[in-house]
């Protein structure tokens, strides 16, 4: 998405335990949009202290059902029990973005999507699953917008970049305020 923006950028991995760090915030009772906060300042914060000079933006997004949370799944079974446990519900996608400079926080956003699946067949489940995996494995929620998924939805209220775990228009704003793109 940043690419396609037009936005200069160097991906790299932060390096986090993440299932241990998720493990942690969980057990101490954090909920799932602070959880994707917590994580996407976690990712940047890392990197920002090898890269102090540079703004790092870390990101998270944590798919809920209430306080239940969708975990990406680890196989197409667990995907499929995702998804027979949100059909016909209406769930969250919380996506969190945080810049960091010098190793502290400088800038954040979340935003929050709201999803209701439709009601659909056991038989569309398992085209889909057929048509989606492995794909589908990187998401949270197991489903991709962008794709297939899409048909699993009767009402989206929230931004697409958002449901892509990027809320891009803030965080366009954040970079022209910071000269990073053009005004």
């Amino acid at each position: 998405m940043l690419e396609a923006a037009g936005v200069p950028f160097d991906a790299m991995t932060a390096g986090v335990d993440e299932d241990a760090a998720k493990a942690a915030l969980l057990a101490d009772g954090i909920g799932p949009r602070d959880l994707a906060d917590a994580l996407a300042e976690l990712k940047a914060t890392k990197l920002s202290a090898r890269y102090p000079e540079a703004l790092v933006l870390g990101c998270d997004q944590v798919a809920a059902l209430e306080e239940r949370i969708f975990d990406k799944p680890a196989d197409r079974k667990e995907a499929e029990v995702h998804l027979k446990r949100l059909r016909g519900e209406r769930h969250a996608q919380h996506s969190a973005m945080v810049i960091c400079e010098g190793g502290l926080p400088v800038w954040r956003h979340i935003d929050t999507a709201r999803l209701t699946m439709r009601d659909f067949s056991d038989d569309f489940l398992a085209a889909y699953l057929d048509a989606e995996w492995p794909q589908i494995g990187y998401c949270a929620g197991a489903y991709r917008l962008e794709a297939m998924g899409v048909q699993l939805f009767s009402r989206i209220e929230g931004s697409d970049f958002t449901i892509r775990g990027l809320p891009l228009l803030p965080l366009l704003d954040y970079l022209r305020v910071r000269g990073v793109v053009a005004s």
